[in-house]
């Protein structure tokens, strides 16, 4: 069986990333990288609103993903490069880290995956709702 690999920060889970979960769980066994405290503050600039651990314990509470481990703080593609996964699925809005990925010179076949509601279900959207 095919190994299909994900990224993300998944801080306030919603129905869009249970829809992104789950095409990408079509493309084999899933394992789910989540991002780290310190990676989502270089990146996004701010922490998000959940720890680390508690978005790993929630992504596993989903039973959608084979494997979810914590990214590596120091090297970013480390998880590739231990499991070596057959496929990459990306969301559709994910750019960082990807240019990387071509570079890395890996025989895995990378996919962009479909929106899901991107006008409803983005964690950006649901946080200023929130916040209301």
């Amino acid at each position: 069986m095919k190994t299909a690999m994900a990224f993300g920060t998944f801080d306030i889970l919603h129905p869009g990333h249970i829809n992104f979960l789950n095409q990408a769980k079509e493309y084999g066994q899933l394992i789910v990288i989540i991002a780290r405290d310190k990676t989502v503050k270089q990146v996004k600039g701010r922490l998000p609103k959940y720890g680390e651990k508690q978005r790993l314990k929630a992504i596993k509470g989903l039973n959608l993903t084979h494997k979810a481990i914590l990214g590596s703080l120091g090297d970013k593609y480390a998880a590739i490069k231990e499991y070596q996964p057959d496929i990459i699925c990306l969301g559709y809005d994910q750019t960082y880290f990807v240019e990387q990925l071509k570079k890395l010179k890996l025989k895995i076949k990378i996919i962009r995956l479909k929106s899901f509601k991107p006008h409803k279900y983005k964690t950006s959207i649901i946080k200023n709702i929130h916040n209301k």
